[in-house]
């Protein structure tokens, strides 16, 4: 994923919405390199490569992630068909939406 998407995800970050989180967002993309995200007591931390203990892991490609953080794609249709793997506590990826929201 490109820097820019990167920053982009840091501008849109949601501080409220992550208030009493403390949860490592893992990110395997097909088309780039890993990284994280540290969300906790909302602070947001973007780490390239992987977490020794995240609380979920995402598979996708950029694209697919990129279109669901836009509303473009509906993740959970992304998952149901594939394009959006989930491992750990999947129910967090539910909670992409309300941290970066769209403006």
């Amino acid at each position: 994923m490109s820097r820019t998407t990167f920053e982009k995800l840091q501008e849109r970050f949601d501080p409220q919405a992550a208030e009493g989180m403390d949860d490592v967002f893992q990110f395997h993309f097909s088309d780039a390199d890993s990284h994280y995200l540290v969300v906790k007591n909302g602070q947001l931390d973007i780490q390239a490569g992987e977490h020794d203990a995240p609380s979920v892991t995402l598979t996708t490609s950029t694209d697919t992630l990129k279109g669901v953080m836009s509303g473009e794609i509906n993740g959970m249709s992304a998952f149901m068909t594939g394009r959006l793997k989930a491992t750990g506590n999947i129910m967090l990826a539910t909670r992409l939406a309300s941290l970066f929201p769209s403006r």
